[in-house]
């Protein structure tokens, strides 16, 4: 089994975001958010990063990203396009968006071939839970044991607008029973935290456990996610918008007994730009943390 890796998921373009949010510069020296992701990633002890773009992006990327330390971690691109042709599938209609995060997890295959962990481009997760996850990819994971790092509602929500989230449900032992993807999640008027469902707003709870979509794989997984996306892709032939999810994989692994899914809790506090708002929340808070010694003045030196 070989090292442990890290799958950035990073082929979307931010729509409610308004541009590549990816290639932003938010660090007090001009880094993305990226860049502190890797970071805190070589700290934990990973060797290799993957990341998933569309292939027009990679110049951007490796001159905005990856060329600041391609010296200090194993670089690799996997590519995923709008509208991927499919062995099997006819589409009967043009994408207008990628096939969502579980295809974009699928285009690694051929470049992942250890137990690793998957995170969004554009999410801060905090130092303790790339040391938390590296420590399961490297001694724990299992073809029947994967890995979620859980963050506190109160902590990942946007003061700028409406979240989506997986709402997930933890058993007594700690392990994930199902997860929920619950949309436009905000604290309303009344200081309570809601979401949308239909045209009712539904309480949840500020300390209700959701995932930032940071999972812990075994490498096995790509053929449960080959088999059931075929399987999704036929099914939604005609729908321009239809997406794959993570949560999708992940539930029905859970229902049928195949897997079982270790909530790994972290109080960390998220950080994401979902809104152009929201980044100066994020500079500032990075800036801080560097002041307050988490980080280097500047991260590669």
């Amino acid at each position: 089994m070989g090292k442990p890796a890290l799958l950035v998921l990073a082929a979307g373009m931010g729509s409610r975001y308004g541009g590549l949010k990816q290639l932003d510069e938010i660090g007090p020296n001009g880094e993305t958010i990226i860049e502190y992701s890797v970071f805190d990633a070589i700290r934990a002890g990973f060797e290799k990063v993957v990341f998933v773009i569309r292939k027009e992006f990679e110049d951007a990327f490796v001159e905005k990203i990856t060329s600041k330390f391609k010296d200090k971690i194993e670089v690799h691109f996997a590519y995923q396009a709008v509208n991927s042709p499919i062995d099997g599938v006819e589409l009967k209609t043009d994408r207008v968006k990628p096939w969502g995060t579980a295809h974009a997890v699928l285009v690694a295959d051929e470049v992942v071939d250890a137990p690793f962990a998957v995170i969004n481009a554009d999410d801060y997760y905090g130092v303790e839970a790339y040391q938390a996850m590296h420590d399961f990819l490297s001694n724990d994971a299992r073809p029947d044991l994967y890995c979620l790092i859980g963050y506190i509602m109160k902590n990942t929500l946007s003061d700028n607008g409406h979240v989506n989230r997986g709402v997930c449900k933890v058993d007594d032992g700690g392990f994930l029973s199902g997860m929920n993807e619950r949309l436009k999640i905000q604290r309303d008027e009344d200081g309570v935290v809601r979401y949308q469902d239909g045209e009712t707003r539904v309480a949840l709870s500020d300390e209700d456990i959701v995932s930032m979509n940071m999972f812990g794989f075994h490498h096995d997984i790509f053929k449960t996610i080959k088999k059931g996306f075929l399987e999704f892709a036929k099914a939604n032939t005609e729908d321009p918008k239809a997406e794959y999810f993570i949560p999708l994989v992940v539930n029905q692994m859970i229902n049928d007994g195949s897997m079982r899914m270790q909530v790994i809790p972290s109080g960390d506090k998220w950080y994401g730009v979902t809104y152009r708002e929201d980044k100066e929340e994020v500079t500032a808070a990075l800036a801080n943390l560097t002041k307050e010694g988490a980080y280097p003045d500047a991260l590669w030196g």
